[in-house]
């Protein structure tokens, strides 16, 4: 493939609390590069979950994601000739693992990098073991107001294979051939009764081994240590709401749940 999904970025105020939630829940490890003081970074052998502390101004949640391609250089041809609502920006020396940030024509903003460029020796590629853990990230989700052109943008820059959704399925479900990238409809009226959420990143989907294993090993965790309570999803009406629209619009998803710091995630027994 062209591309590579090589990273999900998590904003949160409680970086070292989710590192060590994704570690215990999801077997997720830490790289040995790790800068604490900066960020940690876990992975699942083939994708990087950056969790990034929170800074002034700066929301917390699910993020961006990040590309790694053959030839960047192939990528900034392919949007100044197609799609000038796109651009991109070099990141400071101080994130050498970002390398470029680039955005789609609708905003969406996501990590570009190559294999040759600096940010190979960085925390990444410590996470790339070859094999994928058990337990793994499967899709990223991406809700935006264009989901039809966004997806044929991220088809003709990215290389990234658009695979056949349902009969009546609005999403969009592109894949660099294990992770998959799934833009959804933004609609207003989809939010009524719940919290109106902006554009952007929506959840994390995560492939496990036996999706009851899973349930009881939450159980078990949180008796061992509270603090590692995920947040329910569904309780109340607002909540409950929320679910609904997720059920009905992320079918790659079994279970839902959020992590101790509300990051929306989607549980599926892996295929």
């Amino acid at each position: 493939m062209f591309a590579k999904i090589n990273h999900v970025a998590i904003v949160s105020e409680k970086y070292a609390l989710l590192a060590a939630f994704y570690q215990s829940l999801f077997g997720m490890t830490t790289s040995s590069k790790t800068r604490t003081n900066r960020a940690i970074t876990v992975g699942d052998g083939y994708v990087g979950l950056n969790i990034n502390p929170r800074k002034a101004g700066r929301p917390a949640g699910l993020d961006h994601f990040g590309i790694e391609v053959e030839d960047v250089e192939t990528v900034f041809d392919r949007i100044r000739t197609k799609y000038p609502g796109a651009d991109w920006v070099q990141r400071p020396s101080t994130r050498p693992f970002a390398g470029i940030t680039a955005n789609d024509p609708d905003g969406n903003v996501f990590d570009l990098s190559q294999k040759q460029m600096a940010n190979r020796s960085g925390v990444y590629v410590d996470n790339e073991s070859g094999s994928r853990h058990e337990r793994h990230i499967s899709h990223v989700a991406l809700r935006t107001m264009r989901p039809d052109e966004m997806a044929r943008f991220y088809v003709d820059v990215l290389q990234l294979s658009e695979r056949n959704a349902s009969p009546g399925d609005p999403n969009h479900y592109l894949t660099d051939g294990k992770v998959t990238l799934m833009i959804m409809p933004w609609r207003i009226k989809n939010y009524l009764g719940t919290s109106i959420l902006p554009t952007g990143m929506d959840h994390v989907g995560f492939a496990v081994e036996d999706l009851e294993k899973f349930k009881n090993d939450v159980d078990e965790l949180v008796g061992i240590n509270p603090i590692f309570n995920p947040i329910p999803v569904g309780k109340g009406k607002e909540s409950a709401a929320r679910l609904e629209l997720l059920k009905q619009q992320c079918p790659m998803g079994e279970h839902f749940l959020s992590d101790p710091d509300f990051t929306m995630l989607a549980v599926h027994t892996r295929h």
